[in-house]
């Protein structure tokens, strides 16, 4: 599987999955412009991955964001192939204490960012015939309590997918959502703190454990971002070990 000569936008790119989403992409022959609002970390890819990556530091819930970053992938790497809506922000608490900050910051991190970057990365990935990969999350399919805004915003997303599949269809852009469960930096500092809940945690997964972002999570979206998935489009792909099996 390659991505060369492809251009890519990644929303949360400088940490966690997005970062091994980023780091993967140009392993694989990819340029990507990566979104984020972690500038040392943003700058620390950068010198790592040195002209392969643009990064832009921004707030994913800003429609101007979303314009930069589009102009910025053409600007400096002359085209945009693919599109990762990583990013998002949330806050845990019981739905009844949750507020209406909470659900702002989840939807506009979220829902509304996701749509936002779909509407400006539109006009470049028709003419490149290209790929979406938006993010839901077993929060939203399995109803995991102290979730509300957060479940309720991934859900809408992969609504949101669904309809803009068999819209973008005519034009060859396919849409497609991942599911991930991955040992991120804060899976890991909660693991530390709560072992005994983590285990628990992990042994309801059929392979045992929480996947690595690297290794478990990230090809499975260089994958849908590539051209070995031209026929896939409208689907959620769960990569989560089994945990949660569609139907």
């Amino acid at each position: 599987m390659t991505l060369h000569n492809k251009v890519a936008v990644v929303t949360g790119g400088a940490s966690g999955i997005g970062e091994a989403v980023t780091r993967i992409f140009v392993e694989r022959g990819a340029r990507v412009v990566v979104v984020d609002l972690q500038q040392e970390a943003g700058d620390t890819l950068v010198a790592d991955l040195g002209d392969a990556v643009a990064f832009l530091r921004g707030d994913v819930s800003d429609r101007a964001v979303a314009d930069r970053a589009v102009a910025t992938a053409v600007e400096r790497f002359g085209a945009l192939d693919i599109l990762v809506n990583n990013a998002s922000a949330s806050r845990v608490r019981p739905f009844t204490e949750q507020t209406d900050d909470d659900w702002k910051l989840a939807l506009d991190t979220g829902l509304f960012a996701t749509r936002n970057f779909m509407l400006a990365a539109y006009p470049e990935l028709r003419k490149a015939r290209g790929a979406v990969v938006n993010f839901a999350s077993g929060a939203g399919i399995d109803g995991q309590p102290n979730q509300a805004s957060y479940a309720a915003g991934k859900e809408a997303i992969r609504g949101l997918s669904r309809v803009v599949a068999n819209e973008w269809a005519a034009d060859q852009i396919r849409v497609n959502v991942v599911s991930p469960m991955a040992k991120t930096a804060g899976v890991a500092a909660w693991a530390e703190a709560n072992p005994e809940q983590y285990a628990l945690s992990a042994a309801k997964v059929p392979l045992g454990r929480f996947g690595d972002p690297r290794e478990d999570v990230a090809p499975v979206i260089a994958f849908l971002a590539s051209d070995d998935a031209r026929y896939i489009t409208g689907q959620t792909l769960m990569a989560d070990g089994g945990a949660i099996k569609l139907r």
